[in-house]
């Protein structure tokens, strides 16, 4: 038989073999001729706080070198993360054993690693294929349904989906006004975090979280609160700070419109439409995972990888390739649609979920194991967890590191139990969950998307805040909002 013609599919399918490659071979290379048996993993009491230098070393890589050596870090990011990874798995494997390392290299890829950036590569993809045509004008009143549409989009399509579909719409609605940063910094707030805290396709911490067993609309019946009263403070906010800057530039002269409207301009209107019962596919793929009970494991170098998982990411991987085959080449072209950012998380992620393995080990030893001292932070004498420290420190580890695997953290922490976390402590739940989703958006590097809006909107001309200047338009909204979260819910 002829082989596929299609070159989006094979080209994404490329992609997506070197994106699951890293983890696999690691696996391959520590494995012994009889790993096939279960494996044990390594217990947390035991061990030192110098096993988590790699995790810290490459969270502090992600933080600090695209900002000190930004062309170095664009170019060899991929380098980085395997100098990090290697930093870990090689001693790892002297100290343990190759059984051992085996054993948890092939849980945290199989179980955690693979499904979440399977997820984020189909609706990456899927999102790439819907294109918003015509040209708005940038009104108060425009800009700010713009932003209430994105938020509520985030937690279907993902914050990363929702960022890469409107944003493009909204700079060119507003590249008439001379003052713009506002937009693009609320539009940070709102559409690349905030709006992703209600569904586990929203946020990637929270499918995390769906991975460990939390239900699916569990983060939609209790975070929905919180989320609205975040919403419906910073529209407003923003709405009364977009009229001030809208009425000080009516009395200027007008600036060229950069894209003006032409009789040739489509209509506003939505392209790429077939595309939109795939991202219900994605929503239906994921419950079916949750729902569907058929008691088949298979086991993989000792980790039990249910079937209904195994369908889950087969479907998606399917649907991402349906997107490919009947979405126009030109409505990816004109979105500005290329796999660099999706292989940019992959890379970056596989070293964070392999580096992290001792981190979450020696947190599940709690009082028992050398943190000790961060457990006394948000444990009271009693045992009892304190919510609010939660909600704190999960947040502002979230705004410097990154938020998926702060949540896996302090998930891990507060005891791991997702049938704990939703009923006994679903409050500690609740906080965890607020805190690595909201506060994302304290900086440029909380959250993927973050990132990409900053760069998109610098290429289009806008003079986007340094990194501390964006961490004083965050604190100054931001903060606020969150000590109010915390008085109304977290004490």
């Amino acid at each position: 038989m002829p082989r596929p013609t299609n070159p989006r599919i094979r080209r994404a399918a490329s992609h997506l073999v070197r994106l699951l490659l890293p983890p696999l071979l690691l696996v391959a290379a520590a494995a012994p001729a009889d790993a096939a048996t279960p494996g044990t993993g390594i217990g947390g009491a035991g061990l030192s706080l110098l096993w988590g230098l790699p995790f810290a070393g490459m969270l502090l890589s992600i933080a600090l070198m695209p900002l000190v050596a930004g062309t170095f870090w664009h170019h060899h990011y991929g380098k980085v993360a395997l100098f990090w990874g290697a930093a870990f798995a090689l001693p790892f494997v002297v100290a343990f054993g190759p059984d051992v390392a085996v054993y948890e290299i092939a849980h945290a890829a199989v179980l955690e690693y693979i499904p979440f950036i399977i997820l984020l590569f189909t609706l990456f993809t899927i999102s790439g294929g819907i294109l918003l045509t015509g040209n708005l004008r940038g009104t108060p009143g425009v800009n700010t349904g713009f932003l209430a549409i994105g938020a509520a989009l985030a937690s279907l399509i993902g914050t990363t989906g929702a960022s890469m579909v409107l944003i493009r719409p909204l700079l060119r609605a507003n590249d008439h006004r001379r003052h713009n940063v506002h937009t693009v910094v609320f539009f940070i707030f709102l559409v690349s975090n905030i709006g992703g805290s209600l569904t586990p396709l929203g946020d990637p911490p929270l499918f995390l979280g769906f991975l460990k067993g939390v239900s699916f609309f569990w983060t939609t019946e209790h975070l929905a609160h919180d989320t609205l009263l975040l919403v419906a403070i910073l529209l407003t906010a923003f709405y009364l700070l977009d009229r001030y800057f809208h009425a000080r530039e009516e009395v200027l002269p007008d600036l060229p419109d950069p894209t003006p409207d032409t009789q040739t301009d489509p209509p506003l209107g939505l392209r790429g439409r077939r595309n939109l019962p795939l991202l219900g596919g994605v929503i239906g793929a994921i419950l079916l995972s949750a729902l569907w009970k058929p008691g088949i494991a298979f086991d993989v170098f000792g980790t039990h990888v249910e079937l209904p998982s195994l369908a889950r990411d087969v479907l998606l991987l399917a649907l991402a390739g349906v997107s490919l085959a009947i979405t126009p080449a030109y409505i990816r072209e004109r979105n500005g649609f290329d796999w660099e950012p999706i292989r940019e998380v992959a890379k970056l992620f596989a070293a964070i979920f392999l580096t992290i393995i001792p981190v979450i080990a020696i947190l599940k030893a709690g009082a028992a194991g050398p943190l000790a001292g961060l457990v006394a932070l948000v444990t009271d004498p009693a045992g009892e967890p304190i919510v609010a420290g939660y909600f704190w420190l999960t947040g502002i580890l979230s705004a410097f590191l990154d938020n998926a695997p702060t949540y896996l953290v302090f998930f891990n922490l507060a005891g791991g139990d997702a049938n704990d976390l939703m009923t006994t402590h679903a409050l500690t739940l609740e906080a965890i969950s607020a805190g690595a989703v909201f506060m994302g958006a304290l900086t440029y590097i909380g959250n993927a998307p973050n990132f990409m809006v900053l760069a998109i909107a610098r290429s289009r001309g806008v003079k986007m805040p340094s990194f501390f200047g964006y961490m004083a338009w965050s604190g100054f909204f931001l903060l606020p909002c969150f000590a109010l979260l915390t008085w109304l819910y977290f004490i």
